[in-house]
C-alpha cells in the first residue's frame, strides 16, 4: 500500500479508533479488543465475532452496560495491522481477541501485560507464544485450530477423492511464521501417498493464481491450502480461480466449500470463538491468562462439495460420505 494510501484509510477511520483520552467510561465498564484481520465485510469471520460476543452476553456480559467492544479490521495489510495493534492497546483493553501467525507476534511486542485470546492458531509453544500448553505462562492463551498432524490427514482426504493424484502444491504465505512446520508436515506426509511435495510461497492474489495455473498444466496436479491469512483474504477469487483450472483442492477455510471448493477438513471455526468466550469471560472475572492451558482441537469437520467434485469428474467414495459432517448437493 502506497504512503498516501495509508495516510487517507487512517484519516478516514478516526470515528472508528477514538482516541484513548475521549474514552471516559463507567468504572463498571471493562473494554474487550477484538483484532481481525480480515475486511470488514468477510461474513464468515464476522459470524465467528457475533458468536464471541453472543457467548460473552450469555456468561453477563452486555455491549453498552459492563463491556464495551473496540473492534479493529484491517484486512491483510501489515501496515494497518501494525497500527491498528497499537491503537487498539492504547485504549487499555481488559483483554484481547486477536488471530493470524503475523498478528500475535506484533502484539507479542507491544505488550507482554495485556491479555490476548488466540481463538486458532498452531504450535504455539514452538512459535514462542506461549511456555507450554497446560501452563501458557504470559499474557497470550487460546485454542488450537489444528494440530500439525492434520496435514497428512487433509492429503489423504485430498488423495481419497481424487486417487490419481501425483503431485500437490501447498500454497501459504512464507512471512507466516508458522509456514516452516506446515511444509514438513506437508512432505512427511506426501512420501507415502505417492504424491510429490511442492512448497508454492505467495503473497498475493497473482502468486496464488500463478501457482494454480502452473499445476494444472501438469497431469494429477492438485492443491493444498494452509491455513493462512493471505489466502483466507482472497478466498472467493481463489474458489473461481480454482474451478476455471479444475484442479482438486482442499481448504483450510470451511468456508471455501460452501462457496464451491472441493473440500475441508479441519476444525470447527465457530466453536473456537464460543470456546474463547469463555477465557475472555475468565480473564474479566480476575483469572491471568498465563494460568489458562492453551488448548488443543477437540471437534473436526469433513465438508464436501458434490457439485464440484461431478463437475471434476471425480467419484468420492461412500466411505469418506459417510464420514463427512456436511456434503453439499
Amino acid at each position: 500500500m502506497k504512503r498516501y494510501e495509508f495516510i487517507t484509510f487512517l484519516g478516514s477511520a478516526v470515528a472508528i479508533w477514538p482516541p484513548a483520552t475521549h474514552a471516559q467510561q463507567d468504572a463498571r465498564m471493562r473494554r474487550v479488543g477484538i483484532l481481525m484481520p480480515f475486511s470488514p465485510t468477510d461474513k464468515e469471520i464476522q459470524e465467528r465475532v457475533r458468536t464471541f460476543k453472543e457467548e460473552l452476553r450469555k456468561l453477563g456480559w452486555t455491549a453498552g452496560i459492563n463491556v464495551q467492544f473496540d473492534e479493529r479490521w484491517t484486512m491483510d495489510n501489515m501496515d494497518l495491522i501494525r497500527a491498528a495493534a497499537a491503537n487498539l492497546l492504547e485504549l487499555k483493553p481488559d483483554v484481547v481477541l486477536a488471530i493470524g501467525g503475523r498478528v500475535i507476534p506484533i502484539l507479542m511486542k507491544l505488550t507482554s501485560s495485556i491479555p490476548i485470546i488466540v481463538p486458532g492458531g498452531t504450535s504455539p509453544v514452538e512459535r514462542g507464544w506461549v511456555k507450554s500448553l497446560a501452563r501458557p505462562g504470559g499474557n497470550i492463551t487460546g485454542f488450537s485450530q489444528s494440530e500439525l498432524s492434520i496435514i497428512g490427514k487433509m492429503l489423504q482426504t485430498l488423495k481419497e477423492i481424487a486417487p490419481n493424484l501425483s503431485h500437490v502444491a501447498m500454497i501459504y504465505n512464507p512471512d507466516n511464521p508458522a509456514a516452516a512446520f506446515f511444509g514438513q508436515s506437508f512432505k512427511d506426509a506426501a512420501g507415502p501417498l505417492a504424491i510429490q511435495p511442492i512448497i508454492a510461497h505467495v503473497h498475493d492474489l497473482a502468486d496464488i493464481e500463478g501457482v494454480i495455473k502452473t499445476s494444472s498444466e501438469r497431469p494429477n496436479g492438485g492443491i493444498f491450502f494452509a491455513p493462512d491469512v493471505t489466502v483466507g483474504a482472497h478466498l472467493e477469487q481463489i474458489v473461481a480461480i480454482v474451478a476455471r483450472y479444475r484442479v482438486p483442492s482442499i481448504y483450510s477455510e470451511p468456508l471455501a466449500v460452501k462457496i464451491g471448493g472441493l473440500v475441508y477438513y479441519g476444525t470447527d471455526r465457530v466453536d473456537l470463538y464460543r470456546r474463547s468466550a469463555s477465557y475472555a469471560d475468565r480473564v474479566l472475572r480476575g483469572e491471568q491468562p498465563g494460568d489458562l492451558p492453551y488448548q488443543q482441537p477437540t471437534k473436526y469437520e469433513l465438508v464436501v462439495n458434490m457439485q464440484t467434485a461431478k463437475a471434476l469428474g471425480l467419484t468420492v467414495p461412500l466411505s469418506l460420505l459417510a464420514r463427512a459432517d456436511e456434503v453439499i448437493e
